[in-house]
């Protein structure tokens, strides 16, 4: 069991396989986590398996990890708090939240992805919803859940303009597996994880489709001039989209199957239908959720993102892949920077 930095326990929210993969990893450092599920039945099975069978089957939990369906047990107390539920459930839960936080009270999430409701970042619901009395931050990267319960080298980025909260997040999840880097920018870390969800599920359609490397380097490198442009005119910086945030999580996100938005993409290129392919995934794809969200906030700030727009009229079936592939091949030329 490796030393325990923190004699402060974190509370993770979301029992899914990020929330668990996160718990895992800190509870594995002797810190006290506790996880919390949103039913009484998930929390049941979770404590008596003491693993998560549905998503990470293979990893027992240490005793340091808890897990309760009572949101104000797992929040008791003097904790940190770390969000690691969809992002359609982003803002109830904050909500369900707020009564429960005291002024110490610190929370960090994983949650990549808009409001469902505004569109919004999740800062601006975070600040919207709690106000400006507690520090904030967010943990993101190219990081697959199983592969961080396993225990495989990963680094992420800690993002949060309280250099207190996010060197303390950096000491307590750094470790000889786990790096950490530090950045202060909140909202190119965001925008690099909402939009990467997106562009993985064009280019799992693109080799779904069998149309080959050169097409799926293509897109790759197009869209990260998406996710610049878009982060730029909201005020993120463009160090943090050729960084972990940003090109790291979208080469992960778009090249492994391990990303279920990409298996999405996959499944729609090959011929299967929007519903199926979603079925076949059974779990929430944020990519699929969020893209008319991208697209409409991308159209409000005049910033042009072709490839997030397409994918956005093949989820809603307005084309066919074939016319959204000529689409894009059709657009007129231009300089590589514009």
């Amino acid at each position: 069991m490796k030393e325990n930095p923190f004699t402060q326990p974190i509370a993770i929210l979301g029992a899914g396989s990020w929330g668990t993969a996160l718990a895992l990893n800190l509870a594995r450092r002797n810190q006290t986590v506790r996880l919390w599920a949103h039913t009484q039945t998930q929390a049941d099975l979770l404590n008596a398996d003491r693993c998560n069978v549905r998503y990470l089957p293979s990893y027992s939990f240490p005793d340091s990890l808890s897990v309760t369906s009572v949101l104000a047990e797992a929040v008791k107390d003097d904790c940190d708090i770390l969000i690691a539920v969809p992002s359609s459930g982003f803002r109830d839960l904050l909500i369900s939240l707020k009564p429960l936080l005291k002024k110490s009270s610190r929370i960090v999430w994983a949650t990549k992805g808009l409001d469902p409701i505004t569109g919004q970042l999740l800062h601006s619901i975070a600040l919207d919803i709690l106000g400006d009395h507690h520090s904030y931050a967010i943990l993101s990267g190219p990081s697959f859940a199983k592969e961080v319960a396993k225990g495989l080298p990963t680094a992420i980025v800690a993002a949060s303009d309280d250099t207190t909260f996010a060197n303390d997040l950096m000491l307590r999840f750094n470790s000889d597996i786990f790096r950490v880097y530090l950045s202060t920018d909140i909202i190119g870390t965001e925008v690099g994880g909402v939009v990467k969800n997106v562009l993985a599920i064009a280019i799992g359609i693109t080799d779904g489709m069998q149309l080959g490397a050169n097409a799926r380097c293509a897109l790759i490198t197009r869209g990260l001039a998406e996710i610049v442009r878009l982060g730029l005119a909201l005020g993120g910086l463009y160090e943090t989209f050729t960084g972990l945030a940003g090109l790291g999580d979208l080469i992960l996100t778009c090249t492994d199957n391990q990303s279920r938005n990409r298996r999405f993409g996959l499944a729609i290129g090959s011929g299967k239908s929007i519903e199926n392919a979603e079925k076949e995934i059974g779990q929430v794809i944020e990519g699929k959720h969020n893209a008319e969200r991208v697209v409409q906030l991308a159209h409000k700030l005049g910033v042009d993102m072709p490839i997030s727009s397409t994918v956005l009229k093949v989820l809603q079936n307005e084309i066919t892949l074939p016319q959204a592939m000529q689409s894009l091949l059709s657009r007129a030329p231009k300089a590589e920077n514009k």
